[in-house]
C-alpha cells in the first residue's frame, strides 16, 4: 500500500523470517533454562534470574501502556506517527501472565514470607501477613495481568479499528479509556513491583520504590522505540514518516526521564541514608557488599552520568550513532540494575550464573517476536487518526 504524500509503504514486509528468528531463539533460550534447572545443584538461582528476566520485560511493557495512555489523555500530536510502536509492545502484555507461572511455581525459593516457620518466629512478617501471603499474592497479580492485558489490547484494538473505518469518534473513546487509565496505573505498576522486588526482603519497605520502578520503566522505553525505529528505517521503512523532529523528541524524552530516575534513585537513597533505620539501610548494604559495590558503582556512572553527559547537547539528540550506543547501553543497563536488585537476597557474594543469560535471551526476544507478530499484521502508523497529518508536519 502506497501513500502519496508519505511516500512510505505503511505494511510491515509479510516475507521477512524476523519473527521465526525470534521465536527460535527464544524457544531454545527457555528450553536452555529449563534444562538448567534440571542440571545445577542450586535450583533457587533459577527462579530468581526467572524474575530478573520477567521484571525487564513487564518494565519494558508497563512504560509502553503508561505511555499511550499519556499520549491520548494529552491528545499528543507529534507522536501519531511512533504509536503503534507502543501499541504493538502493550498488546502483547497478557503474555506476563504464562511469564509468571514459574514465578508462582517458585514462591517458596523466592519469597520467605510463605514460609509457615519463618512468619511465626518473626514479629514483623506477623504484622504483614494481611498483605504478604499466598492466596492475596496470586490473586492480586491475577488482576494486574486481567487489568493490563485487557487496556493493551482495547487501545491497539481501537487504534487499528480506526485505520479501517477512519471512524474519529474512536479518538475521544481512547481519550476517555485513558483518562481514568493514568492513576490505576500508577497505582498497579507501584504495587505490582512491591509484590515482585520490594517483598524480596520483606524487613525493607520504601514508599518511593513504585515510583522509582516507573522512573526505571518509562526511562528504558524510549532506548526501545528509538531502536525500533533505527532498525525500520534500516530496511527503507517509515523514512519519510518518522523524521529527524520525532527522532529528537523521543532523545529529548530520553534524556528527561534519565534526569528524572537520577533524582528518584537519588532521593530514595539519600532518605533512608539519613533516617538510618536498620530495615531499611540494610537493604542498601547487602547491594554493596561481597561485590555489588561494582554493579552500584556501575549504575551510578553508566544510568545517570553516560546518558545524560552523551545526550545533553541538542544535535546529540539526533545523532544515529550516539542514540544507538545510549539506547543499547541503557538496556544493559537496565538488566544490570533489575540483577542488582534481585540476586542479593539470593547470593550474599556476586556470582553470575548462565541462567542469568538464557532467561533473559528468551524472554526478551519472545516479546520482541510478539511485537513484531502484532506490528507487521496492521499499518504501522495510525494512518486515519485525526491528528496524523500534525503529527507529519512536525519541525
Amino acid at each position: 500500500m502506497k501513500n502519496d504524500h508519505l511516500h512510505d509503504s505503511l505494511e510491515f514486509p509479510k516475507e521477512t523470517k524476523l519473527v521465526q528468528g525470534l521465536y527460535s531463539i527464544s524457544i531454545a533460550s527457555i528450553l536452555a533454562s529449563i534444562i538448567g534447572y534440571f542440571v545445577i545443584e542450586d535450583k533457587a538461582q533459577f527462579f530468581f534470574s526467572w524474575l530478573t528476566a520477567f521484571a525487564y520485560i513487564a518494565s519494558i511493557g508497563l512504560g509502553a501502556l503508561a505511555f499511550l495512555v499519556i499520549q491520548h489523555v494529552t491528545r499528543s500530536k507529534w507522536s501519531v506517527v511512533i504509536r503503534r510502536i507502543p501499541e504493538a509492545i502493550a498488546a502483547n502484555l497478557w503474555v506476563l501472565a504464562l511469564c509468571f507461572i514459574p514465578i508462582a511455581i517458585g514462591m517458596g525459593y523466592l519469597y520467605h514470607w510463605t514460609h509457615t516457620e519463618v512468619v511465626e518466629a518473626d514479629k514483623l512478617l506477623q504484622a504483614k501477613e494481611a498483605y504478604l501471603n499466598i492466596p492475596f499474592f496470586i490473586g492480586r497479580n491475577v488482576v494486574y495481568f486481567l487489568l493490563w492485558g485487557f487496556i493493551g489490547f482495547r487501545l491497539y484494538k481501537k487504534s487499528v479499528e480506526m485505520d479501517n473505518t477512519a471512524d474519529w469518534g474512536i479518538q475521544t473513546g481512547l481519550r476517555r479509556l485513558s483518562g481514568p487509565m493514568i492513576p490505576i496505573l500508577g497505582f498497579s505498576i507501584a504495587f505490582a513491583s512491591f509484590d515482585w522486588l520490594m517483598s524480596l526482603d520483606p524487613h525493607w519497605f520504601s514508599t518511593m520504590f513504585g515510583v522509582y520502578f516507573f522512573a526505571m520503566s518509562f526511562q528504558v522505553l524510549f532506548p526501545v522505540m528509538i531502536l525500533i525505529t533505527f532498525y525500520l528505517h534500516s530496511k527503507g521503512l517509515l523514512t519519510h514518516t518518522i523524521g529527524q523532529s520525532h527522532i529528537e523528541s523521543m532523545g529529548k524524552l530520553f534524556f528527561g526521564f534519565t534526569v528524572f530516575y537520577a533524582y528518584i534513585a537519588f532521593c530514595q537513597f539519600m532518605l533512608i541514608y539519613y533516617a538510618n533505620i536498620p530495615e531499611e539501610t540494610l537493604w542498601f548494604e547487602h547491594r554493596v557488599d561481597g561485590g555489588y559495590i561494582y554493579l552500584f558503582i556501575t549504575l551510578l556512572l553508566g544510568r545517570f552520568l553516560v546518558p545524560f553527559a552523551l545526550l545533553l547537547r541538542k544535535n546529540n539528540k539526533t545523532n544515529k550513532g550516539i542514540l544507538k550506543f545510549v539506547s543499547i547501553w541503557i538496556l544493559f543497563i537496565h538488566a544490570v540494575e533489575l540483577y542488582w536488585i534481585v540476586m542479593p537476597t539470593h547470593n550474599h557474594h556476586l556470582h553470575f550464573s548462565v541462567l542469568d543469560i538464557t532467561t533473559l535471551v528468551g524472554l526478551a526476544t519472545l516479546f520482541l517476536a510478539l511485537f513484531f507478530q502484532r506490528f507487521k499484521s496492521s499499518s504501522m502508523i495510525p494512518k486515519n487518526d485525526p491528528f496524523l497529518a500534525d503529527s507529519l508536519n512536525q519541525h
